[in-house]
């Protein structure tokens, strides 16, 4: 059983028996408090940009625990630097791992670390493909990554102003055609306040796509 754990933000862990992936792995300063960087236990941590609100403490947790930081050339140097282990990756590559494998995908955001990009990451665990978007907003090329993997769950920011808002969301889904919507990146702050709940009705009744709402600090099993 694979088992997807939410805690706030855009930070999931995604964990199969020994093998576990921690998703931006923003904890200590989360306003949802859910754990701090101390209880976390995984093997890879993906980390999608620079921003405090998704390297967070990935330095930390890796540095403690021995997990491979998976992230673009710039993020994952950066994190070498500091001692961590890490494995370099850039847009368009893909990688197999002992769990299967990770694309590096575009996601249109600052990056947060000089000369770099912002990403997203398609991985496949254990033979679930999850989308991970990262902080992006809608382009048009969703759909040509709906094609090229078929996708069980995709984790898409709903909170707007940073990334898209709900609208565009529900357009993502569509051209993505998932088997599954879990909405992310909404009201942690007031400034990207949702009701995720309204983002699942369109969503469903649009595209008849389904989405599940997990409250930060829920584990979503597969």
């Amino acid at each position: 059983m694979i088992s997807l754990k939410y805690y706030g933000h855009s930070c999931f862990q995604l964990t199969q028996e020994r093998i576990s992936l921690l998703f931006d792995p923003f904890l200590s300063d989360n306003p949802f408090k859910i754990a701090t960087p101390s209880e976390i236990e995984c093997t890879h941590i993906l980390v999608s940009h620079g921003h405090f609100d998704h390297l967070g403490d990935a330095v930390q947790i890796a540095k403690r625990t021995g997990a491979t930081i998976i992230s673009t050339a710039e993020i994952a140097g950066m994190c070498a630097e500091q001692g961590c282990q890490a494995h370099k990756m850039h847009i368009g590559g893909k990688h197999t791992f002992e769990f299967g494998y990770v694309r590096v995908t575009p996601a249109f955001h600052g990056a947060g670390a000089p000369g770099g990009h912002a990403c997203g990451f398609i991985v496949n665990f254990f033979g679930k493909t999850f989308y991970h978007t990262g902080d992006t907003g809608i382009f048009g090329d969703m759909q040509l990554l709906g094609r090229l993997e078929s996708i069980d769950c995709a984790l898409l920011p709903i909170g707007d102003n940073f990334t898209m808002g709900p609208d565009d969301a529900v357009e993502a889904a569509g051209m993505l055609k998932p088997k599954l919507v879990i909405p992310m990146h909404y009201n942690t702050w007031p400034l990207i306040a949702q009701d995720p709940y309204a983002f699942k009705a369109k969503t469903e009744s649009v595209y008849n796509i389904p989405v599940q709402v997990i409250a930060p600090g829920e584990t979503f099993s597969f």
